[in-house]
């Protein structure tokens, strides 16, 4: 597997310790027969964590389309590794400044992460361009 496949295990292991993190951390309260409970989401950090989680979600088919997509049209597999690692560390501190509450970092970071992805995705259309 190649370092940028592995990046999207990451991602998606992301997303999920996100939320898992925060049902471990308040499991006294969580209530596994009801797991979307509202109540359970009334914290403050919990929301974030919620939102951190869904934001991941949302993320993620993207970022693994363009990762797969970049490898399957031969771009060059180095810019593609590197851009998709770039991308998770992004994404991790993203997650740290929704969990953290700082609004506008996180909003950059978003915004860093999909230009990055979007990079990715354009790769095998720029091709000729990169170097090998």
């Amino acid at each position: 597997m190649t370092l940028a496949e592995w990046c999207v295990f990451g991602a998606l292991l992301l997303y999920l310790s996100t939320i898992a993190a925060i049902k471990w951390i308040r499991f006294r309260t969580f209530d596994n027969s009801r797991p979307r409970d509202p109540a359970f989401f009334e914290d403050a950090l919990a929301q974030r964590a919620l939102g951190a989680h869904q934001n991941g979600i949302e993320t993620f088919p993207f970022f693994a389309f363009a990762v797969l997509l970049a490898e399957y049209r031969d771009s060059p597999q180095r810019l593609i590794d590197e851009l998709a690692a770039l991308f998770l560390i992004v994404r991790i501190a993203y997650v740290l400044t929704y969990l953290g509450n700082r609004p506008t970092l996180r909003s950059i970071l978003w915004s860093v992460g999909f230009a990055i992805n979007l990079g990715i995705f354009f790769m095998p259309a720029l091709k000729q361009f990169l170097p090998v």
